[in-house]
């Protein structure tokens, strides 16, 4: 049986699968395994095989691309409440793991394996609904990198990474060299943006973290409104 407390838990981050009929309700909880990962762990290699449907309590994995030549590029990142869009559909395509997940932080998940997926799929139209509309929700995030990519430059993506990495008091927790694999970049080209930022007094460079020191500036650069 399942930790209970690890159980409530992973019920109260995903409310949905509070709406599944009691046999089916039934048949979740006995199948659900609790995973935990640590920081820099491999959750996926690429062309691996998925067992199953993870959905993260706690911590953050981020899911990326490396091109032939080693330049990596950030897809999505999966937190607490939130599901992997390419585990789904390894899933329901029956395929590989088509890029690479790592654990940023400590991670644990809640993992339903394979069999248990597919036949709540077809048995029971609330966990279909659960499943789909956060696949469809990813799906979107996927579709917006793609326009980032294709359509803006990289100084605005760097802009707005910064803001969307800041904690509540402006730290972003990440080399030069890490910004630039989530961007698809080089260390040399992000130094030379945030050398001019910080110039201007927007950010503040620090051996293994940047501050952001004008959230309104950056935002206007990258396309928002000051603040």
């Amino acid at each position: 049986m399942p930790d209970q407390d690890l159980t409530s838990r992973w019920l109260a981050l995903f409310p949905e699968l509070a709406k599944l009929d009691a046999a089916h309700s039934d048949e979740l909880l006995a199948a659900i395994r609790f995973n935990r990962l640590n920081d820099g762990d491999i959750a996926y290699r690429q062309g691996q095989t998925c067992h199953a449907y993870v959905m993260c309590i706690d911590g953050r994995t981020r899911v990326f691309k490396t091109s032939e030549s080693g330049r990596e590029i950030l897809l999505y990142q999966v937190g607490p409440g939130q599901t992997c869009v390419l585990t789904t559909s390894c899933l329901m395509a029956g395929s590989g793991f088509p890029a690479e997940s790592t654990a940023e932080t400590d991670v644990l998940l809640a993992a339903i394996p394979a069999s248990v997926f597919h036949r709540l799929m077809t048995a029971s139209p609330p966990f279909r609904k659960f499943v789909l509309d956060n696949y469809g929700d990813l799906l979107s995030s996927l579709i917006t990198l793609v326009d980032e990519v294709a359509f803006t430059s990289l100084d605005l993506r760097l802009a707005r990474r910064l803001l969307a990495e800041a904690d509540e008091q402006g730290m972003v927790l990440k080399t030069h060299q890490q910004l630039a694999y989530d961007l698809g970049s080089v260390r040399e080209v992000i130094s030379r943006y945030l050398s001019e930022w910080e110039r201007m007094g927007w950010v503040h460079a620090s051996r293994g973290s940047i501050e952001v020191r004008n959230k309104g500036a950056l935002l206007a650069y990258g396309g928002g409104e000051p603040t």
